[in-house]
């Protein structure tokens, strides 16, 4: 319990124990996302370690922030020789296809280049322009194009031309191809000659990570204001650019500068990436226990905020809690931690009485904790009442045989289940391992009834109609056969229905044409059958709550109307489902009514004549019926209100209960028996809602007593159409399988 509800969770005592807990939290997760990024797979804790002492706490944090820091300066290192290394390559690849360039004849498409115009364009002597006269042109010159035996260099023209041939070089990303070569070809008006080519292997995109492979280009031009353009296009692409050498014999020296340089960076990758290996071995090895130590240490600090100090400030007072079944082990673990501390003072533990509600504890195992988990998704149970887990072990899967039945989907879920039952992988199914396994089995089961195995039938036992009998009596013939492809079996004849299917539903039934419509009829009122059952069962659960909590008056003004209510009107149309079956067989089927319109005319309190009577009376019945519903809906609303009202208004006479022998001493000067330590005001009142407050708020019980009433009439309605959904996902997983 809080302890300390008017000090700020930035003023107690023990907060910067939390935030160094916070800090170290962030260090690790740091760590991880580095074992991550390397692949590495981080194991579980293999054991539970203890809580660190403060001194191992400090040195924990102070080895975790070394590996951190480690961690960081070798992942920087790393990424830089990783990104030097890279430019080193691309620099090699853009020299050797800058070599080919130079060096090869012009063709329509060198390296697999694309041009807007087709070919390598080269402009004369007679038509290159100075700076000053090229913006004064409206269109560039029309330039000349280079033979196919003319190298793309040739020495010649450096006798005709009086500028000198420049080249920009470098890599670009194969996205920007196409509109960088556009821009390049209109912003420098064919001032160029260019050429792009896959570079040969894939190299890794710093930024991104993906493999790309990059395109080469090497650019020649003439004239300053042309180069400029170029190299502020280059740019704006994100273009890596690379000085590129005028003379072969410089190109030469720098290639095999740039094969030594990439052989030494490559040793020095190479170590550096064994020592960061070395570095997430340790932390592989270090960071699950560490994990698991800083959170029971995190937890120990904040349970710690919420105790309380004497007055002396030298005791530590808490309040839990705590099963009564526990309260030896959590001496004993006192005990035992007075002892390993070398406290002088043992601690000691005081029962506190008090009349709020404890807090519900569900205990579960490995087969309960999935269906446990189902139940609280609705909602928690208060404290000692019945706890309807057990009974959704059988229900739910119950349940869900019923909308997916079928023998051979039910043995996939057994397999399944079992399968992760005693190798407990599949961790996404892991915690519902029990629950698949049941819900395969009650799943084989229905299907059996269903008589489906991967919505086929089986034939176990012989069909109980004979197509024999119905053919010897009807003497069909073969023309007769030849113009009715279908044909009826009439169980009136004497000896086409045998009697009742041993188990299930007939396997005969699969072969006729209204097995839809014989299907939907069964599955329809055997969910409502189920579905009321159900909901009657959960209402009778009722009965042990009143009679545990000495509320026995509930048992009258509120189970009791609850079970009118639901057996007059739903209960009543069970009654009418079953009558019929009895009543009714193949021989008189066409005449028999509709319960469906019965139903109807229950509620209009009026008859149909053309809708025969089940019984005798059953107009009178069905009326009585209807006013009893309708008269128990006021005593479950007024009910419980009044009768509390009255109680509170009565004479009380007794004396005060004497303080037995089990009650001890306040813990603390001035507290009085059987109070909380620092209890608040807020903390007094919440004890009201016990049966022995003094004082009640007969417009709450009133507001709270009003909801539950709505909604459990309209729970009723809501439900039983609700449960007609078995039907309908019945009847579609037959159809879709």
């Amino acid at each position: 319990r809080q302890l300390n509800p008017k000090v700020s969770a930035f003023q107690r005592r023990f907060v910067g124990e939390v935030r160094r807990c916070e800090e170290m939290e962030k260090t690790f997760t740091f760590l991880q996302q580095e074992l991550r990024a390397a692949g590495r797979v981080l194991e579980p804790c293999p054991e539970s370690p203890r809580a660190p002492l403060a001194r191992e706490a400090l040195r924990g944090q102070e080895q975790s922030e070394q590996l951190a820091q480690e961690l960081r300066e070798v992942s920087r290192n790393r990424a830089s020789l990783r990104g030097r290394l890279r430019e080193l390559r691309q620099y090699l690849h853009v020299l050797r296809e800058g070599q080919r360039f130079t060096s090869l004849p012009v063709g329509p498409r060198l390296g697999g280049s694309r041009r807007p115009r087709g070919a390598v364009l080269r402009p004369t002597a007679s038509t290159l322009c100075s700076p000053s006269s090229q913006a004064s042109l409206g269109s560039p010159p029309r330039p000349r194009a280079l033979s196919e035996r003319e190298p793309i260099l040739d020495p010649s023209l450096h006798q005709h031309l009086d500028r000198k041939i420049n080249f920009v070089a470098g890599v670009i990303h194969p996205w920007r191809v196409n509109a960088f070569e556009r821009l390049l070809w209109r912003a420098c008006r064919g001032y160029l000659v260019a050429s792009f080519v896959e570079m040969p292997e894939p190299m890794e995109d710093l930024a991104t990570g993906e493999s790309i492979t990059w395109v080469i280009f090497l650019i020649s031009y003439w004239g300053e204001q042309i180069g400029q353009k170029i190299r502020k296009i280059s740019d704006c692409f994100h273009c890596h650019v690379y000085p590129y050498p005028e003379s072969e014999a410089s190109r030469a020296d720098t290639m095999s500068g740039l094969h030594s340089q990439i052989q030494d960076l490559s040793v020095v990758l190479e170590e550096t990436e064994q020592y960061l290996a070395q570095v997430l071995d340790k932390v592989v090895l270090a960071l699950p226990t560490w994990r698991v130590q800083v959170q029971k240490m995190k937890a120990i600090y904040l349970i710690l905020n919420q105790c309380s100090f004497d007055v002396t400030e030298k005791c530590l007072i808490a309040e839990v809690w705590c099963p009564v079944r526990d309260l030896t082990q959590v001496q004993d673990a006192l005990r035992q931690g007075s002892y390993k501390s070398g406290s002088s003072v043992e601690c000691f533990v005081q029962r506190i009485p008090t009349s709020e509600s404890p807090p519900t504890l569900i205990r579960t195992n490995k087969f309960t904790a999935g269906f446990q988990s189902i139940v609280d998704a609705y909602g928690v149970a208060s404290y000692q009442e019945v706890k309807p887990a057990p009974y959704a072990i059988i229900t739910f899967p119950f349940i869900f045989a019923i909308m997916f039945g079928d023998v051979g989907h039910g043995l996939l879920m057994e397999v399944v289940g079992s399968h992760v039952c005693p190798h407990q992988i599949w961790l996404t199914f892991f915690e519902g391992r029990y629950l698949i396994l049941l819900m395969g089995a009650f799943s084989i089961y229905t299907g059996f009834i269903y008589n489906e195995c991967f919505s086929k039938a089986t034939v176990i036992f012989p069909s109980a109609w004979s197509v024999a009998t119905m053919a010897n009596h009807s003497s069909w013939s073969s023309a007769y056969l030849a113009t009715h492809p279908s044909l009826t079996l009439d169980p009136n004849v004497t000896g086409v229905f045998q009697g009742p299917y041993p188990f299930g539903i007939d396997p005969i039934w699969s072969l006729a044409t209204n097995h839809l419509n014989f299907l939907n009829s069964f599955k329809m009122k055997m969910s409502v059958v189920l579905g009321i059952v159900h909901m009657g069962f959960g209402v009778l659960l009722g009965v042990f709550n009143h009679v545990h909590f000495q509320q026995r008056h509930r048992l009258v003004l509120e189970l009791l109307p609850e079970m009118v209510f639901l057996l007059a009107l739903f209960g009543y149309l069970v009654f009418l489902i079953f009558y019929k079956w009895v009543k009714f067989s193949a021989a008189d089927s066409l005449v028999a009514p509709s319960i469906l319109i019965h139903f109807i005319d229950m509620f209009l309190f009026t008859s149909n004549a053309g809708n025969l009577p089940l019984y005798r009376g059953q107009v009178p019945v069905q009326t009585v019926l209807v006013v009893l519903a309708l008269a128990s809906v006021p005593v479950l609303l007024l009910g419980t209100p009044l009768y509390l009202c009255c109680q509170q208004r009565a004479p009380r006479t007794g004396r005060p209960a004497p303080v037995t022998a089990g009650e001890q001493e306040p813990l603390l000067e001035g507290q009085e028996a059987g109070s909380s330590v620092n209890a608040t005001k807020e903390d007094v009142e919440s004890g009201g809602h016990s049966p022995d407050a003094k004082h009640l708020d007969f417009a709450e019980i009133f507001m709270h007593q009003a909801i539950h009433t709505i909604e459990y009439c309209l729970g009723c309605v809501s439900n039983t159409a609700s449960y007609l959904r078995l039907w309908a996902l019945s009847l579609a997983h037959a159809r879709e399988s």
